[in-house]
């Protein structure tokens, strides 16, 4: 997810290098030396499938969906997280819900949210506010103001969702739903709040980095400024879970495989699928940020060895 380190992870191979102990229990592995490896890699590449794509740039969603303002595009769906956009008018409201067994996460893109989570004092998201619920935990979002709200709404692959007792459940194709007993729920902790103000981490107040540390998936903040890789370094890829990222400020330079190298901007969502070199860079002349997904914590990175390895 950073542009480089040459941490080196491609099976261990017998090379003499110690590894240090690390517990995948904790939220962050143990340090660890390098060591050399074998990964598969695919004889053909990996292929984007629909709606899985590269580079989703906003102002071509926003002009798909021109004079609509209730609206909704699926933008990343695979087996490990799913995300949507979605633009809801003024006065919209959600039914009351819940997740029985995942976190759900929202980005607000624009306009301005009511979120109403079971146990917490009501609160109005805007443009910058990343907002998450544990599993079980009731909520409700309402689009306030006079303008639409837009939103990135993102769940862990496959999620389902359930409803109290006393809301009507939206009709799901295929499905009846029927009265169940159910106890326990998740709870917010020192890593997982209910929301963090992106402009606070600008503003320097806010020191948050990692705002998804879960089992099942995890969001990091990683910003910086602009920064000139070199025109051989692939950076690394990941073998059991793909990657996206929401562009949260400024703009983001993406080498993917054997895609031309782009630029994303503020609000575009960039996908890599598994096994897939990939190289994020800061672009730009001022600050940028983007909130790297995943299914891991501790996501390993297979990068290429250095000079000095490869002659081991």
């Amino acid at each position: 997810m950073r542009v480089r380190r040459h941490v080196t992870c491609i099976a261990l191979a017998a090379v003499g290098i110690g590894v240090a102990s690390a517990s995948r229990s904790g939220v962050h592995a143990q340090p660890q030396r390098e060591v050399l490896a074998w990964a598969p890699m695919p004889t053909e590449p990996s292929k984007w499938v629909a709606p899985n794509r590269p580079h989703w740039q906003l102002p071509e969603l926003v002009a798909k969906h021109k004079g609509q303002q209730n609206w909704s595009e699926t933008v990343v769906n695979d087996a490990t997280l799913r995300a949507e956009y979605l633009s809801s008018a003024p006065g919209t409201k959600t039914a009351r819900r819940f997740h029985p067994d995942t976190r759900a996460w929202w980005i607000v893109q624009d306009g301005e949210i009511r979120f109403t989570i079971e146990g917490q004092e009501p609160f109005v998201a805007r443009k910058g506010f990343l907002v998450q619920v544990p599993y079980r935990n009731v909520y409700s979002m309402e689009t306030v103001g006079d303008k639409p709200s837009l939103r990135l709404e993102v769940n862990i692959g496959g999620a389902t969702t359930m409803y109290p007792i006393d809301e009507k459940p939206a009709p799901l194709p295929g499905f009846d739903f029927i009265k169940v007993r159910i106890g326990g729920k998740g709870s917010y902790d020192a890593r997982n709040k209910p929301y963090v103000d992106f402009n606070a981490v600008v503003a320097g107040i806010d020191p948050t980095r990692r705002f998804i540390a879960d089992d099942r998936a995890v969001a990091n903040i990683i910003r910086g400024r602009p920064q000139q890789p070199g025109p051989n370094d692939k950076g690394h890829f990941h073998l059991e879970s793909a990657e996206f990222w929401f562009i949260l400020e400024g703009q983001i330079r993406y080498r993917i495989g054997s895609l031309p190298v782009f630029i994303a901007n503020q609000g575009d969502i960039v996908y890599v699928p598994t096994q897939t070199w990939h190289l994020a860079s800061h672009a730009g002349t001022d600050m940028s940020t983007r909130l790297a997904m995943n299914g891991y914590q501790d996501l390993l990175h297979n990068w290429e060895p250095t000079e000095d390895q490869t002659r081991r």
